[in-house]
């Protein structure tokens, strides 16, 4: 058959025209729309997110399965979601961004699959998750089938969970049952003046309850990264956080089978002559744990997560000697460092993460206890507070603490104590290891003795020397270290590289949890 007469001539014109109108999803006025809302197209997305040209996508012809829809086929090729893989860094990824030109980024049932079977491939290929959402929800005129798409959807998160990272950035809404789904992965991404995720909107909200509430005040960037605790990182555009996801994919394996990357950059041996003098000599002084971290840590960067959130206790990742680790420490400018409920939800979810993924834990600790008060007491201080003691004792990966300078009562316990299975248990010559600190365990100790002095200069003398004797007794490190509690007193300075041998002598650790089915985390 001559080229003439060849049908392949035909057939090529209609593949160039239905992939043209795939790749304008809704059309150009839609695609016009979402420039002046100040936001990227769903292509445009992940060609800013990946290694260019690296974008390969899957089911570009899909159409929805119901004919209600109002969508004509050319507006409609690939339905509301761009599913595929690519690179960052060089690194495998799988991809889905919801187009909201398609019928406002509704889920469908064909969405639901499209985004399901994505998951599945990145399970079976091991590589992580990159979810970009921009939706209105379940798609209305499918009625429970788009209630389906949506269930797909969240089911294959909850799936994937553990098995490969799974990111998720919120580029303008997401809201009814499809927000569970960045509150399903690992970390979750928002854009000031563009994300908003709730599970009923301000009209709904205003018709229940009378309440009129701004689509930012009831679920903008700030409220969740800041109030909520459902973001974990925060940008200005949509550019500067693709590049803060794709460093944040530097620090973490492609699942659960790998270590993260290893990349080396600064002096293992290195000290640092500050640490002497952080501490201040005045007793509950507050200073930033930020400088202590980025003393020890290689370069001096630390990525935090949930920076807004919880400010009492900071987590984030960091790389000592080039490997990755997860920094957990509190804050002492930040309620003393007490921790709150949210504060340990806030470092449960993070510990819990490092374990998934293979990556080692440092704790700095200096901490009073957990934050006292009936505001705590009545919200659940209790069932919160466990979830940090489990996630340190069920955590299998190696585990690091240094005591700064207090660690009392059952916070000292929480905050990976040897008791918890912690592997190496530093602390600094000023630390102290006790129930409470010396003026509340006076109080308790010689109540009756105190009472029997009505002299004021007395009493005072009284406190002051049996304070003394309990400062001696409890005021340093050696009594746990004498009950091998403490590994050993270091000096400050010498923090990184002790931190960094016992990374080294650890990196071959393999320790199995009993047999069971699963726990049961008190949630």
């Amino acid at each position: 058959m001559d080229s003439e007469t060849s049908p392949l001539p035909g057939k090529l014109e209609q593949l160039s025209k239905l992939k043209k109108h795939a790749h304008l999803g809704g059309g150009e006025k839609r695609i016009q729309a979402q420039h002046e809302r100040g936001k990227l197209t769903a292509r445009e997305r992940l060609a800013t997110l990946l290694d260019k040209d690296s974008f390969e996508e899957f089911g570009v012809f899909v159409l929805p399965r119901t004919k209600e829809t109002g969508c004509n086929e050319e507006m409609c090729l690939s339905d509301a979601v761009v599913t595929g893989t690519g690179k960052i860094d060089g690194r495998r990824v799988f991809v889905f961004a919801q187009d909201f030109t398609v019928m406002g980024g509704s889920v469908s049932e064909a969405v639901g699959l499209k985004i399901k079977q994505l998951m599945q491939r990145a399970m079976e290929n091991l590589a992580p998750v990159v979810a970009i959402f921009d939706s209105g929800g379940a798609r209305i005129q499918e009625g429970v089938m788009g209630l389906a798409g949506v269930g797909d959807m969240l089911c294959a998160h909850a799936l994937a969970s553990g098995v490969v990272p799974q990111i998720s950035i919120v580029a303008g809404p997401s809201a009814g049952g499809a927000v569970y789904g960045p509150a399903l992965t690992d970390f979750t991404f928002v854009i000031q003046g563009i994300s908003q995720m709730y599970i009923t909107g301000p009209e709904a909200v205003k018709e229940a309850t009378h309440e009129e509430i701004s689509h930012q005040d009831l679920g903008g960037a700030l409220v969740h990264a800041s109030q909520s605790g459902a973001a974990h990182f925060i940008t200005d555009t949509e550019e500067m956080c693709y590049r803060e996801v794709r460093r944040l994919l530097s620090f973490l394996p492609q699942s659960w089978r790998e270590k993260p990357p290893h990349l080396s950059s600064d002096d293992p041996m290195r000290t640092d002559a500050l640490l002497r003098t952080i501490i201040p000599e005045v007793p509950n002084k507050p200073y930033d744990m930020n400088i202590i971290i980025k003393s020890i840590v290689d370069d001096g960067k630390f990525l935090e997560v949930h920076q807004r959130y919880a400010p009492n206790i900071l987590a984030g990742f960091a790389r000592m000697d080039g490997q990755t680790v997860g920094i957990v420490a509190q804050q002492p400018s930040v309620l003393a460092g007490a921790i709150d409920i949210n504060a340990a939800d806030k470092a449960a979810r993070f510990i819990r993460c490092c374990d998934a993924f293979s990556i080692p834990l440092v704790s700095l600790v200096d901490v009073p206890g957990f934050l006292p008060g009936s505001a705590q007491e009545h919200s659940g201080i209790i069932r919160h507070g466990a979830k940090l003691i489990f996630a340190y004792a069920e955590a299998t990966v190696p585990k690091i603490s240094v005591i700064l300078r207090k660690a009392y009562g059952g916070a000292y316990i929480a905050m990976s104590s040897k008791h918890l299975r912690g592997d190496v248990n530093f602390a600094w010559p000023e630390a102290e290891i006790a129930v409470m600190g010396a003026a509340g365990a006076i109080e308790i100790l010689n109540a009756s003795d105190m009472k029997k002095i009505e002299n004021p200069e007395e009493l005072a003398n009284f406190i002051a020397k049996k304070e003394e004797e309990y400062k001696e007794k409890f005021a340093n490190p050696y009594q746990a270290a004498k009950y091998g509690f403490i590994d050993d007193v270091i000096e400050p300075r010498n923090t990184r590289f002790r931190i960094i041998r016992a990374l080294a002598y650890l990196e071959n650790k393999n320790e199995q949890r009993p047999s069971k089915k699963h726990n049961n985390i008190p949630l």
